[in-house]
């Protein structure tokens, strides 16, 4: 058997697949204090339903396949770890400074942030290192240790080192290493030449001053997940999603937790490519993963997940760069939990603040007084109070409408209807925009992309929205409620080797190259060998990071061979740069030459084979069909259709308004639209 866990801001996601390929989906709520506890409630409920006994079930299983966001959570509360971070001596305010950008370069008004870690705790190290790898003044030893002395005093919980050139010759930051082994012992450090060997001194130090001060939290967050499951009979192996969409070893990810940022959502889009494929034929497809908290957009582009370079926490420039390549999710704050709220101008806001899964909606009835998304669909008769969660959970209805009128209706002079339906215009709209921000401002038409909706709120606002962007046509799948876990239940292994070697097309270093491109394959074909073995296919793919002479960034571009064995190669790599900065930029300068900064690789390692994903229709499912009056804001009250999702025969076509719900989601038809199942399970809807 095989689990998948996705831990959101209010629920747990879990999958179950036995030996038959056979998928079960189960929720539980999340726990923030103890988020394995949660993981371990919806283990007990898949346990209960399936008739093993949580443990019986666990010791069948061979993989378990978690995401989480408690890194990415700490560091937006800032509870991370006490860390210091030490540079060569002169360059104290690389954290400080960043790559010197301002969101609003007019505006002196606004304070200058933070740097990540605090100029108390960055202590300047003698030593140099020149860029061609020459020892310009040695690492005074005595000078670090009184150093690592302070830090003793301080009682710092982790540390980071980031010297310049590093990545060319790491001498000096391996010494560091072995000294703070030496006189910190049994603290975490991360050396930046290991955990992010790039050119740019910043991407560099942020890289291992996150990195540094995630280890403790994760560390044992990890080692605690590990441990409680075997405890609770799991013998298999645990991976952790990461943030390039693909998974490691637990205990590798507690090591460099820097790849767990966004791991959750980072699974979204592996989930919705498999779908775009299976269900439509489409070239684009737009993935929106609406949870409780957030509203999570990413894309597929001709078979292909954009990444990013540009993976910042926080406002651009103002925040803090990971320094990695990353799978390209946009996140604002607007999800089932997300708060309505009238600001003193008499505007509705929708968010970003959240009711999370404490104290949640108040519909819940654990103590939120705020009204919620959730609160919203309730009161418009979207979602049945006697329903949720499969009726796991009752939903208080008046509650909820009492919340309405207080903090939106009254102010603003709506009936209760009406109020609700402006919250989720409002919502619809912020949803949109950041739908927009993904397709439109990159130049990508999103009337000729489907969008496949996931997330357990999905379906409330789908139509709304595909109609608003011109969308012709919206897939929800039947796993959507747990779309970012059915993302880690088809995830492969990845790994990440890279090297800088600079060179150019005018005059080529083609040993130099091949040396760098033959280690970093090395790496690669160890992962296979280690972590990979067993898989059942491996794909190693290289790409150069290269750029046009005096331009200031670069861009990937993939390498046809692993090797360069003539002319002709060069060349090749030439052109294909010409046409990738022509598809991002509308432009080239076909007749210059191309400089190569970095080198990279990238392993996958398929762990199954997936042809399908096929959901086992839970105990109880209701097949009738039956009536309830809901409310759209364009024709007010109606009496719709309730379809149950799970029950509908495949290529069975219902007209909208209707109501098509399952144990853990509800998809509004709105007049006009209209849906068919199709043979693979997913909810094809026309819009229009």
């Amino acid at each position: 058997m095989r689990f998948a866990v996705d831990t959101g801001g209010t629920f747990t996601d879990l999958l179950v697949e036995d030996g038959k390929g056979e998928i079960r989906m189960y929720k539980a709520e999340t726990t923030p204090d103890d988020p394995v506890r949660g993981v371990l409630d919806a283990l007990g409920l898949a346990g209960k339903d399936i008739g093993l006994g949580q443990r019986e079930m666990l010791e069948k299983g061979e993989l378990f396949i978690h995401g989480t966001t408690r890194a990415i959570n700490a560091i937006v509360t800032g509870n991370t770890a006490k860390t210091a971070f030490l540079t060569t001596k002169g360059h104290p305010d690389i954290l400080v400074i960043r790559e010197g950008g301002r969101s609003d370069m007019f505006n002196f008004k606004e304070p200058y942030p933070d740097p990540f870690i605090p100029r108390s705790l960055t202590y300047e190290v003698n030593e140099r290192i020149s860029f061609d790898g020459k020892v310009l003044e040695p690492l005074d030893e005595k000078a670090a240790r009184t150093i690592l002395e302070e830090l003793k005093a301080k009682k710092v919980e982790a540390v980071s080192v980031c010297l310049l050139w590093s990545i060319v010759n790491s001498k000096h930051e391996e010494r560091l290493g072995e000294l703070i082994e030496q006189y910190l012992p049994g603290i975490p450090y991360t050396l930046s030449h290991r955990i992010n060997p790039s050119l740019r001194e910043y991407r560099r130090a942020s890289s291992a001053a996150i990195d540094a001060s995630l280890k403790p939290l994760m560390g044992a967050y990890l080692g605690s997940l590990e441990r409680r499951l075997r405890e609770a009979g799991f013998k298999g192996r645990v991976l952790v999603v990461t943030t390039q969409g693909g998974a490691m070893d637990a205990l590798a990810m507690a090591d460099a937790p820097i790849h767990s940022i966004n791991s959750g959502p980072a699974m979204a889009p592996l989930a919705g490519r498999f779908y775009a494929r299976q269900d439509s034929s489409a070239k684009d497809a737009i993935i929106a993963d609406t949870g409780g908290t957030t509203f999570d957009v990413s894309l597929v582009r001709d078979g292909r997940i954009p990444w990013t370079r540009e993976t910042w926490i926080g406002p651009v420039y103002r925040g803090h760069m990971t320094g990695f390549p990353a799978v390209d999710v946009k996140s604002i704050g607007a999800g089932g939990g997300s708060i309505a709220w009238v600001d003193q101008g008499g505007l509705l806001h929708v968010g970003p603040r959240s009711a999370g899964a404490v104290p949640g909606p108040v519909c819940y009835g654990k103590g939120g007084t705020e009204p919620t998304v959730t609160d919203a669909c309730v009161v418009l008769g979207w979602i049945d109070p006697a329903f949720f969660l499969g009726g796991a959970m009752r939903l208080d209805r008046d509650k909820a409408a009492d919340a309405i009128m207080a903090k939106v209706g009254r102010p603003l002079g709506l009936d209760l209807h009406n109020a609700a339906a402006s919250i989720m215009r409002v919502a619809t709209e912020n949803m949109v925009h950041a739908i927009e921000d993904i397709t439109v401002n990159q130049g990508i038409d999103p009337r000729g992309a489907v969008l496949i909706g996931g997330g357990g709120a999905a379906g409330l606002n789908a139509v709304a929205i595909v109609r608003r962007l011109g969308c012709a046509e919206l897939v929800i799948p039947e796993t959507g409620a747990a779309l970012s876990a059915a993302g880690g239940l088809i995830s492969d292994l990845r790994a990440e080797q890279s090297a800088t070697h600079y060179t150019s097309t005018a005059s080529f270093d083609r040993d130099g190259v091949n040396r760098t491109l033959a280690a970093l394959d090395a790496k690669c074909q160890a992962f296979i060998a280690g972590p990979g073995a067993g898989s059942i296919e491996q794909i190693v793919e290289f790409t150069a990071e290269a750029r046009y002479p005096s331009q200031i960034w670069e861009i990937e571009v993939h390498l046809r061979k692993p090797r360069f064995d003539g002319p002709a190669d060069i060349e090749t790599l030439r052109q294909d740069f010409h046409a990738v900065h022509e598809q991002i930029f509308a432009i080239a300068d076909t007749k210059s030459a191309v400089e190569v900064v970095g080198w990279r690789a990238s392993v996958r390692c398929r762990l199954r084979d997936t042809e399908r994903l096929t959901i086992v229709q839970p105990k109880g499912a209701r097949g009738a069909t039956s009536k309830r009056r809901v409310f759209f804001a364009d024709h007010g009250l109606v009496e719709a259709e309730v379809h149950r999702f799970e029950a509908l025969p495949s290529d069975h076509r219902i007209s909208g308004p209707a109501i098509i719900e399952s144990s853990f989601t509800t998809v509004v038809l709105d007049p006009g639209a209209s849906a068919v199942r199709r043979p693979s399970g997913s909810l094809a809807i026309t819009p229009h």
